[in-house]
């Protein structure tokens, strides 16, 4: 098995032939994972040991700053600079540092909030789902673990979050229109590709399956500290991240030129090269949750870093810096770090292959996590709250409120490769009752008694599960569009130049191309042809066809349509 071969990789000669098996080992059919938990995915949690990181890492490190250590020092002592005033804005705002915007003018308060949200990494849509019918949802699943007592939990002795991914409150939220609405706006309103043939489709959403929590007051052992999804050793590995070169802008030295939404490099990223236990191996434009409670900080609710640029560049650049003087005066001081050098070691702080990145303000003094973890705001059942996938976040240690704090884990995700060939796997499990592919194994919900069926999902519920075609406009226009999409600002749009829609019949559409000389051709989705035309440089004739696509198909779409296609070509859409 691959997971097994890239186990027992220990030595430093066999990184390269395990690493080359990952990508496939992403992508396969998965075999069932073992039973566990949500302890599972993090090392505090389980208990487990944390132990050295092998030598190979110490030579990446190595590699990854080889011909370029002074641009790198110049770039940590400005980073620290930054970090020291911007986290003191952070501490002072708290809670409110955080933008809400609400449902019903998202559109309008969005836009304005456009450049804060962007720096904060986070925001909380508010009202959602009406909130008697949010509430309502905690009450059917307490139910639904009532009817089945074998339901896995942790911790198992005093249950607070739930091994369940299939009750029908949570189908309900994933396919909620307002909720599938505000998923798909979260995506465009701030991602976009700086490579305009990346891909990604942001105009509609995949339903990632996760868990649940109803955390009850008083509860101390879900006390899950800082730490970032996602992976964590992969953010430094050419086969993680390093595949898209997702920080690649942070690791020459220049993290101020890192953005944090670009998703041109993300959808070739690796982030679960280890198959750990709950580790994500979806691109998660947004983590989420939808509430099913009323919730004030520090009523066992989630704590936010609001800075999620600085404090990824920082996470990234402390394995390659040391203190001087641990006993200094001025110990977070600029003067009192210096780079390692010659003297690197293997140590990545907090990252251990096969969970999640945990972070300390021991092992990253610098982001001042005692006062730079803030809560977010007062939440109601019905509200969402989005954090991008690189934000650093936790739950309190101590939940000291009177009632439950409860969510529905759901995050937001766009269609590309590797999330299609996901949603495969994931599709079969949803109608065997069993896990999701990236979570412990075991019977799950197979045997549960009201476990709902793929009945009771309807229109984009169902093709946000993958169970029914997707809905995929393509157009056929003349020119190259450099004005910026609707669907994802910030892009631009290149399109099937002098191309004619011949047949559309079944799963398959066939583009007949005539050569251009001075365009690039590709297919691109959900094109507004009204900003299309008026860009246009000569006179042209839109054909559009509405067709739609299995979800297994729609890999070979990314894979072969979305570059420069021969004279003809069929697209398997």
């Amino acid at each position: 098995m691959l997971r097994a071969s890239l186990a027992r990789c220990k030595t430093p000669a066999s990184p390269t032939t395990c690493l080359g098996l990952k990508r496939h080992m992403a992508v396969a059919a998965a075999a069932a994972k073992k039973e566990g938990d949500i302890s599972d995915a993090f090392t505090s949690l389980s208990g487990a040991q944390r132990e050295p990181l092998p030598d190979r890492f110490r030579v990446r490190k190595l590699d990854l700053v080889r011909g370029r250590e002074e641009q790198i020092e110049k770039s940590w002592k400005s980073l620290l600079r930054e970090l020291r005033k911007e986290n003191e804005v952070v501490a002072n705002k708290g809670p409110n540092v955080i933008p809400q915007v609400r449902y019903y003018d998202f559109e309008q308060s969005a836009g304005g909030l456009k450049e804060e949200i962007r720096k904060r990494g986070v925001v909380v849509v508010k009202g959602v789902v009406p909130e008697d019918e949010a509430r309502a949802w905690k009450g059917e699943i307490e139910d639904y673990v009532r009817k089945n007592p074998s339901t896995r939990a942790f911790p198992p002795h005093d249950p607070q979050v739930y091994e369940l991914y299939w009750s029908s409150p949570q189908l309900k939220a994933r396919s909620h229109p307002n909720f599938l609405h505000v998923q798909q706006r979260l995506m465009s309103l701030l991602w976009h590709s700086s490579n305009a043939s990346t891909p990604i489709s942001l105009s509609q959403p995949f339903s990632y399956a996760d868990r649940l929590r109803i955390r009850q007051p008083g509860d101390a052992s879900f006390a899950l500290g800082p730490h970032i999804d996602g992976g964590s050793v992969e953010r430094w590995e050419a086969e993680g991240y390093g595949r898209g070169g997702v920080y690649d802008a942070v690791l020459a030295g220049k993290w101020d030129e890192y953005d944090p939404w670009d998703a041109s490099g993300r959808v070739h990223a690796v982030n679960n090269l280890y198959d750990g236990l709950g580790a994500c191996s979806m691109f998660r434009m947004w983590q989420g949750w939808m509430s099913m409670s009323h919730t004030k900080p520090g009523e066992g609710t989630l704590l936010v870093n609001p800075l999620v640029k600085l404090s990824m560049a920082y996470v990234l650049l402390r394995p390659f810096f040391r203190a001087k003087n641990p006993s200094a005066s001025d110990f977070l001081g600029v003067d009192n770090w210096e780079f390692m050098g010659g003297e690197m070691d293997s140590e990545l702080q907090g990252a251990t292959p096969g969970t999640g990145q945990e972070l300390t303000d021991e092992l990253h003094p610098h982001l001042e996590l005692e006062k730079t973890m803030v809560h977010v705001p007062e939440i109601w059942p019905g509200d969402f709250v989005a954090w991008h996938c690189d934000t650093i976040h936790s739950v309190d240690k101590v939940h000291g409120g009177k009632t439950d704090s409860s969510v529905l884990y759901i995050p937001v995700c766009p269609i590309t490769e590797l999330n299609a060939e996901y949603m495969v796997r994931q599709r079969e499990a949803f109608r065997q009752g069993t896990p999701g592919p990236d979570f412990p194994g075991g019977a799950g919900e197979s045997g549960h008694v009201d476990r709902p069926t793929e009945d009771v999902l309807d229109g984009a519920g169902r093709r946000a599960m993958g169970l029914e075609g997707l809905e995929v406009k393509v157009y056929s226009i003349g020119v190259q569009n450099t004005s910026t999409s609707p669907e994802a600002p910030g892009t631009t749009e290149i399109i099937a130049s002098t191309a004619a829609v011949s047949s559309v019949k079944d799963t398959t559409l066939t583009i007949s191309q005539t050569q251009s000389s001075t365009e690039s051709s590709v297919l691109s989705e959900d094109i507004d042809t009204t900003d299309i035309l008026t860009t246009s440089a000569e006179s042209t004739t839109t054909t559009e066809a509405t067709i739609t696509t299995t979800t297994e198909a729609i890999v070979m779409c990314l894979k072969e349509g979305f570059k420069t296609p021969p004279r003809s070509e069929v697209f398997g859409i």
